[in-house]
């Protein structure tokens, strides 16, 4: 079966990506009789290139044209045997990724059930910055990933997960899917045998497309695990170390194409801790497409006032991974607090002393001023001891 999107993409050559004309093929299969002017609206496209993006699909033979735009017999079928929409419960997919959506009504009995897995999961672990998030937040981020268009069909990876939601992704499709699922696959990676355990025991009994690796993030991950994901979740550790880290490590899962989502979930921190983060962003090539202050909530975790913000972060063609080799640094709060580390200046070679007892606090810090010789704002780690 020929595939859509990449036939049109090699045609149209969007700079927005090839995700659009999946979203463009969707809108149309769950909107049949769709207007020119409301597809591009609804994919932020100018009505020229949206018009264009339809006439190829019509000669294509996925759409055609007669009172409105939707899906011809075979875009139809590709839609759903290729995607994955195949079987879907398509009332409860529309209420879900209605704008002014109760999903916690429309998910109340699946709520309900995460409720008591919740319950019964490890103590978390402070060492390595673990906290509880709630039920509820983890099926929000659930729902998130599906109005993204990037949960069914798709190959989801979640670096790592003490928050379950690879189990919150797989019970959100058991509900959308009645009949079952195959198309779409989850995986998670991270250090922490108890919570991999846990949330395979929970896969196998509940019948959950989910696959699990035990891994530390400071290494790089294997190269058989590179290229194949279309997004990824993290809710790393609350230093500026650690979330370059996860987010270096997400990216080079990623499949190579812009548009592709991250679903980063982080502390509330200060406007210098924040700009620095923003660096951060750029310096590896990615955009921010939305931020959600408190978004996520936590039991018991007052030094953060129980919330931290959801940040969707979309690629593009500049997108690469800020550390590709193995992670040497402070990574978790409690070990960025205990060590004095020596950063060398990539420009002019001035080294600082960043710590407790250095010259600057912290490495955010840093950044955000420059180096004292040059003010250049990228540093390599070439020492680190214990204070």
């Amino acid at each position: 079966m020929k595939n859509y999107v990449d036939e049109i993409s090699a045609k149209v050559r969007l700079e927005e990506g090839s995700v659009v004309i999946e979203q463009f093929l969707l809108e149309c299969y769950f909107s049949p009789g769709i207007s020119t002017k409301e597809l591009a609206r609804r994919t932020l496209l100018p009505i020229p290139v949206a018009a264009a993006i339809k006439k190829e699909l019509v000669k294509a033979g996925a759409l055609t044209q007669e009172n409105g735009t939707r899906c011809s017999s075979a875009g139809t079928a590709w839609i759903e045997q290729e995607l994955g929409y195949g079987g879907l419960n398509r009332s409860l997919y529309l209420r879900l990724t209605a704008g002014d959506a109760d999903w916690k009504a429309e998910l109340a009995d699946v709520l309900s059930e995460l409720q008591e897995i919740f319950r019964l999961r490890p103590q978390v672990d402070v060492r390595i910055d673990q906290s509880k998030c709630t039920a509820e937040t983890s099926l929000r981020r659930a729902v998130l990933c599906l109005k993204q268009q990037t949960l069914i069909g798709k190959r989801v990876l979640c670096i790592g997960d003490d928050d379950l939601v690879s189990v919150s992704l797989g019970f959100l499709l058991r509900k959308l899917f009645p009949e079952g699922h195959s198309r779409t696959r989850i995986d998670v990676v991270d250090i922490d045998e108890r919570f991999l355990s846990y949330i395979g025991e929970t896969a196998a009994r509940e019948g959950l497309p989910i696959q699990y690796r035990s891994w530390d993030l400071r290494n790089p991950l294997p190269e058989e695990w590179q290229g194949h994901y279309d997004c990824f979740f993290t809710d790393p550790p609350y230093t500026l170390q650690g979330m370059t880290l996860f987010l270096s490590r997400g990216i080079s899962g990623l499949k190579k194409r812009k548009g592709a989502p991250i679903f980063l979930s982080f502390a509330h921190k200060s406007p210098e801790f924040m700009l620095a983060m923003q660096r951060e962003f750029v310096r590896m090539g990615l955009m921010v497409s939305a931020t959600f202050p408190r978004f996520n909530e936590y039991e018991g975790a007052e030094m953060i006032a129980n919330r931290s913000q959801m940040i969707v972060l979309k690629t593009t063609d500049q997108t690469r991974s800020e550390y590709a080799d193995a992670f040497e640094d402070a990574l978790y709060t409690g070990e960025v607090k205990r060590t004095l580390r020596t950063y060398r200046c990539q420009q002019c070679g001035e080294a600082v002393y960043v710590g407790f007892q250095g010259d600057v606090p912290t490495i955010e810090q840093l950044k955000n001023q420059g180096c004292p010789r040059c003010k250049n704002d990228t540093f390599q780690l070439i020492e680190k001891k214990s204070v």
